[in-house]
């Protein structure tokens, strides 16, 4: 049975109000810990610090680090809360492994045992589908939360609820979830069926004014990004923080917008959020925040925790540690023109679909790989989605339509099977010289045979600037089509082949 938004939001409030009885009116300021992390991406292990210019470079992130440190926090501040601001899956192996019936729900067991208090859902949480978010829900033993993903009945589908009150030193905390309204550029239209994403700031306004009377304090869990949490912070009144996610942005300490604070940690369970208030009659009254690096280190008491971790790790290894190919020349991507790597994908998606033309979003390309031989987990690393593989046909005058708008509007997108020659006009514009399709000229009136992942085919639009017919889903997922291709190759010479290039 679907319950309304309406009567579940009722519910939540008496529930709240039976719990956790209104606090007491004494006027001695409290102090509140809000530990936070955000855009974890299934970094649950060490990894190397790439910014360190030293050899080896030094480890940082992993679960076990992070518990360590938040049970160091909570040993002398045990009323400390812990949230998560989203982006929990995507980025290792570990989202593919099933744990009670979901694919990465070893994840959300490690932050059970972690002590987790409240999430909320970030885009790449949806990267596997809805039904399996649902079982990621179900296995917290932590609120999951986002007040603006409803259904077309208005219900949350996922297992969110829009808010929690946490009772804690003293306080009720009162925490609503928010995720980005750019839902649907930002993930596989398949994974969001029937699913709506409301205003964050209008849905915001309307459950501060509900948890006015249930909470000392309150506090919005986001995954929309910093410039985002800032126009949202500009635009209501109610709320004391804002703990974010999404942009990745590290802010060391906090920021403060029309009298909100704002934190994040930047990502990768690098660094552990630590904010201090001071909470006198329903306002903070002073605040201090800091991130604590989470630098890996080797001796660690051993818990329930850390033999999770290494059961798991150990199963990610016997899978993915076996060597797919060897690199001649790093693979780097780029962040919007053309790259080795993206020339390889693109190429890879064309030969395992039987296509003339290939293309591959930019984005969708997730790390480098330094030269020398390459694993199935670095290769997991580059391609950390579960994207299929779809065919469809364009026209030549189609292909120059979106040629022309790769020109115009760089949508970051990688090609294969085309070579397109450009010039800049006088006037700034690109002008087509020409166009050769695997080495002949493009007839405007034949039809070729395209491939591209399901994503960039559900936002086709937004990267080629034209409406897609006749789409067929193949059988084939691009990472195990570029994974076939490495492995064909065995030794691999990727270079910018400069497919669509400037000349004078």
């Amino acid at each position: 049975m679907q319950i309304s938004l309406h009567r579940i939001t009722h519910l939540s409030l008496l529930f709240s109000l039976l719990l956790f009885p209104p606090s007491s009116t004494s006027a001695q300021p409290k102090t509140l810990t809000i530990l936070h992390t955000n855009d974890i991406h299934a970094s649950f292990v060490p990894h190397e610090a790439f910014w360190v210019k030293q050899t080896p470079r030094p480890l940082i992130g992993g679960f076990k680090e992070l518990s360590f440190t938040v049970d160091s926090v909570r040993r002398s501040v045990p009323d400390a809360i812990l949230l998560d601001a989203g982006d929990v899956m995507t980025g290792n192996p570990i989202t593919e492994l099933d744990y009670r019936g979901a694919s990465g729900g070893a994840l959300f067991e490690m932050m059970n045992l972690i002590g987790y208090d409240a999430w909320c859902i970030g885009n790449h949480d949806f990267d596997i589908s809805q039904e399996n978010l649902l079982k990621l829900s179900r296995i917290a033993h932590f609120p999951t939360l986002s007040a603006n993903v409803v259904n077309g009945e208005g219900a949350f589908p996922v297992g969110n609820r829009p808010y929690t009150v946490i009772a804690r030193a003293g306080l009720r905390i009162g925490v609503i979830g928010v995720t980005s309204q750019m839902l649907y550029n930002l993930v596989n239209q398949s994974s969001l069926t029937g699913i709506k994403v409301l205003s964050p700031i209008e849905t915001v306004k309307r459950f501060v004014d509900t948890l006015k009377s249930a909470a000392d304090i309150i506090v919005a869990l986001t995954h929309q990004g910093f410039e985002d949490d800032s126009s949202l912070a500009a635009n209501i009144t109610g709320v004391d923080v804002v703990v974010g996610g999404h942009s990745h942005t590290r802010l060391d300490s906090p920021r403060v917008v029309n009298g909100i604070i704002i934190v994040q940690t930047g990502s990768n369970c690098e660094n552990l959020g630590v904010l201090n208030l001071t909470v006198e009659r329903h306002n903070v009254t002073a605040f201090k925040g800091r991130l604590i690096p989470l630098w890996a280190r080797t001796e660690r008491p051993a818990t329930e925790l850390t033999h999770f971790v290494d059961s798991v790790q150990s199963r990610i290894d016997e899978e993915y540690r076996a060597v797919v190919a060897t690199l001649t020349k790093d693979w780097v991507r780029s962040n919007g023109g053309e790259s080795n790597i993206g020339d390889f994908v693109a190429e890879a998606q064309r030969d395992a679909a039987g296509a003339e033309i290939a293309f591959m979003n930019t984005h969708g390309i997730r790390a480098n790989v330094p030269a020398g031989p390459f694993t199935k987990r670095q290769l997991f690393e580059v391609l950390p989605f579960r994207n299929i593989l779809a065919a469809f046909q364009l026209s030549g005058r189609e292909i120059r339509s979106i040629l022309q708008y790769f020109i115009d509007r760089k949508p970051a997108v990688q090609t294969s099977g085309i070579k397109c020659r450009w010039r800049k006009r006088p006037d700034g514009t690109g002008e087509i010289v020409s166009i050769e399709i695997n080495g002949k000229p493009l007839s405007d009136t034949r039809m070729y045979v395209c491939a591209a992942s399901d994503y960039l085919v559900g936002e086709a639009k937004r990267y080629l600037g034209v409406e897609l017919r006749q789409v067929i889903y193949l059988k084939k997922t691009v990472f195990a089509a570029v994974e076939e291709e490495a492995r064909k190759q065995k030794v691999i010479t990727s270079t910018i082949e400069n497919r669509i290039e400037e000349v004078k």
